[in-house]
């Protein structure tokens, strides 16, 4: 009789060390961010790794793991792995940290860096060629500027850019002479970031799209949010100090308002009522326009105030005119005295 004999297969030791480092992180770690790296270059990651770490310094542990390795190490955390097996395809990196998963979350969303750029991509921004001295021997590369609409000079021996040209715009597809020509001048004109898949927080998975919030349209959300807010609290009259300063001023006013159009008047109201009277009295008028004057109603208007000037002129005239009028004064007297003891009166 013939035994088979079945040899264990042998796991690595460092596939079991790394499933109990990802273990021990998951456990003191609540929020989980799962990062893709599929079309991230590795020396791209390495300055965007270090971007981060300054910029949140301790407050994170970023690991690129196997997936399977990452499943065993939440399971062993007492963590499902379930809901977050739609993201745990291709290249990942996990994120650890206890900070709040939108603020980490929107502060890797602000960092990049920068890549050549390569046939078939896509151009971020505009692409300009500065003008200058771009070091390149007259020859063949001439033809590649001809064929870019590039305008350039020799000088010196070698090729300048007459003035800075624009070769791409946004949207535009990298040629090859484009990208051949961009990675011998040093230019980087493709912008790396890192894309978040989810975020798992304390048991509820964060889709990516839904970490990055737009903080001004949200300041705006809630700003509305509490002029609402006051607003139902004031016309309900709710009894707290911020909506009572609001809403007492309104209720007067609108007392006002109703006392004015039924014509209840009273020492407080008096003057309110009256002026609104006055007011929709005139406006009658002028709605009837000569009307008003065939019917025999007429307005008198107060006669508008004099000027300054025109009054400081009238002032002066009736001044001069007292003066005249005491000159005539004294000549009569003196011209009495002289009669009085001419005739002997």
């Amino acid at each position: 009789m013939a035994y088979v004999t079945t040899r264990a297969k042998r796991i690595p030791e460092w596939k079991i060390k790394e499933v109990e480092e990802l273990t021990e992180l998951a456990k003191s770690h609540k929020v989980i961010l799962i990062i893709d790296l599929m079309k991230t270059p590795t020396a791209q990651l390495q300055k965007l790794r270090r971007k981060i770490e300054r910029k949140l310094g301790n407050a994170l542990v970023m690991r690129v793991a196997k997936n399977t390795l990452f499943r065993i190490a939440l399971e062993r955390a007492g963590i499902d792995p379930k809901p977050l097996e739609d993201y745990l395809t291709g290249v990942n990196m996990f994120v650890f940290t206890n900070l709040n998963p939108f603020e980490v979350a929107m502060a890797i969303d602000r960092v990049f860096t920068t890549a050549p750029a390569k046939p078939g991509d896509t151009a971020p921004t505009e692409i300009v060629l500065p003008a200058g001295n771009t070091g390149f021997k007259p020859g063949p590369i001439m033809s590649v500027f001809g064929k870019l609409k590039v305008p350039i000079r020799v000088q010196g021996g070698t090729i300048w850019i007459a003035k800075d040209t624009k070769v791409a715009k946004p949207g535009d597809t990298i040629s090859p002479e484009l990208a051949s020509l961009l990675q011998k001048l040093g230019i980087e004109p493709i912008i790396v970031k890192l894309k978040i898949k989810a975020a798992y927080d304390s048991g509820v998975v964060i889709p990516g799209d839904q970490l990055i919030l737009d903080l001004e349209a949200y300041r705006n959300d809630v700003m509305r949010a509490h002029l609402n807010a006051l607003w139902l609290g004031v016309e309900i009259a709710y009894p707290e100090p911020e909506v009572l300063e609001v809403a007492i001023p309104l209720a007067v006013r609108r007392a006002l308002a109703v006392a004015a159009e039924a014509g209840y008047v009273t020492p407080d109201n008096a003057e309110y009522v009256l002026r609104l009277a006055i007011n929709k009295a005139l406006a009658v008028v002028a709605a009837l326009g000569d009307k008003a004057k065939e019917l025999g109603i007429e307005v008198e208007v107060a006669a508008p105030v004099a000027a300054p000037a025109a009054e400081e002129k009238k002032e002066e005239e009736e001044e001069e005119k007292k003066e005249e009028e005491k000159k005539e004064e004294v000549s009569e007297e003196q011209l009495a005295a002289g009669l009085e003891s001419l005739f002997g009166f």
